[in-house]
C-alpha cells in the first residue's frame, strides 16, 4: 500500500480507502456485522487505513457497523471520515438538515454510532451553495474542532464541475474535498482540481469505479434489483456508458490487469487526487481494489486539464 498526506492535514491516508455506502443497504445487499468485520479485517491486512461513511447510509447504520468493529479493534489504526446534512428515512428517501443546531445533533449521533470520541474528517455532505454559505454552521463546527470532537473539516461536493465551494474551502476551515471522479467523468479536472492544488486541499475521489460500471463485470443491457441504487439510473445512459467501458477495456487496460484495479490506479495518477474510496461487498473486492496501489500507473501523472 502507498500513503499520501491529505492536503494540509497531518493525516497520511492509504491511496485506496473503503467506501461504505453499501453498508446502508442501498446497493442490492443487506450486510451483517460478520460481513463488515471480514471486509475491514481484509482492508487492515492490505494496509488500508481510511474508512469513508455518512450519517445517511441507512439511519447511521453504516456508522454503527463500523463503530461495532472499532470497539473491538484499535481505533487509532483508522482514519474515519463521515458526513453531515441529511437524515435517512427509508431507501432512497432523505430529508435535509443544515442548521448549526441540527448538525451538532448529527455530530453527536455519529460519534455515538461510531463509538468514538472524535471524527478524523467531518464532511459537509452534498450541500447546496445556500446551505454552504452559513457562518453559524462553520463557527459551530470550528468550536467542535477546538473541543476535540472533530480533527479536520472537509466538503463532499454535490457536483463535480462547479468550483464555488472548493474555492471557498480554506475560508470556511475545510482542508479536503470529496468529489466524483473516474475514467468516465473527468469534470473535476477543469476547475475543481486546479483550485484544490492551489489551496493544498486533500482530494477523496468517490465513485472511482463509476458505480461499478468500470469493474468490467457489466455489459450493455445489464439490469439491477430495485433495492440497488443503480436501478434508478437512466437505462439508455447506463447502456451508453457500458459500451464506452467495453472500448476502454479493449484499448486502454493492459493485458493481465483487472479493470477495477486499473480504473482506480487511473484516478490516482492525477496530481490533485490523494485517495480513492471505492465501495466493496466482500473481501475479494477489497483485495482487488488494494492492488491498484501496486500498478506502475500510480506513479505517473495525468497531463493537466486544459
Amino acid at each position: 500500500m502507498k500513503y499520501r498526506r491529505l492536503g494540509k492535514t497531518n493525516l497520511d491516508v492509504s491511496v485506496v480507502g473503503i467506501g461504505t455506502w453499501q453498508f446502508g443497504g442501498e446497493w442490492g445487499k443487506d450486510f451483517t456485522q460478520v460481513e463488515v468485520d471480514q471486509i475491514l479485517d481484509q482492508a487492515k491486512q492490505e494496509g488500508i487505513n481510511l474508512i469513508d461513511t455518512a450519517e445517511c447510509y441507512g439511519d447511521h447504520l453504516s456508522e454503527q457497523f463500523i463503530g461495532d468493529y472499532l470497539s473491538r479493534n484499535n481505533r487509532e489504526d483508522w482514519i474515519v471520515a463521515t458526513k453531515f446534512g441529511h437524515h435517512f428515512h427509508r431507501n432512497f428517501e432523505r430529508t435535509r438538515h443544515w442548521s448549526a443546531d441540527e448538525v451538532l445533533k448529527q455530530l453527536d449521533n455519529s460519534l455515538r454510532s461510531l463509538r468514538t470520541d472524535y471524527i478524523d474528517v467531518y464532511q459537509a455532505h452534498s450541500c447546496t451553495d445556500e446551505e454552504f454559505t452559513n457562518d453559524d454552521l462553520w463557527t459551530m463546527l470550528d468550536k467542535q474542532k477546538q473541543a476535540g470532537k472533530i480533527r479536520h473539516l472537509a466538503i463532499s461536493l454535490a457536483g463535480n464541475d462547479d468550483s464555488y465551494q472548493t474555492d471557498k474551502a480554506t475560508e470556511v476551515g475545510a482542508e479536503a474535498i470529496q468529489v466524483v471522479y473516474n475514467r468516465l467523468d473527468r469534470a473535476p479536472e477543469e476547475k475543481i482540481y486546479p483550485s484544490a492544488i492551489n489551496q493544498d486541499l486533500g482530494v477523496l475521489a468517490r465513485v472511482p469505479l463509476a458505480s461499478g460500471y468500470l469493474s468490467g463485470k457489466y455489459k450493455p443491457g445489464s439490469t439491477f434489483e430495485e433495492n440497488d441504487v443503480r436501478s434508478r439510473h437512466d437505462r439508455d445512459k447506463t447502456d451508453r456508458l457500458l459500451r464506452i467501458v467495453e472500448e476502454i477495456a479493449r484499448h486502454e487496460v493492459p493485458e493481465g490487469v483487472k479493470m477495477a484495479s486499473w480504473a482506480l490506479a487511473w484516478c490516482l495518477k492525477h496530481d490533485a487526487v490523494t485517495t480513492v474510496i471505492p465501495g466493496c461487498k466482500n473481501r475479494e473486492q477489497v483485495i482487488s481494489n488494494a492492488r491498484a496501489a501496486d500498478l506502475d500507473i500510480v506513479s505517473e501523472k495525468h497531463p493537466q486539464a486544459k
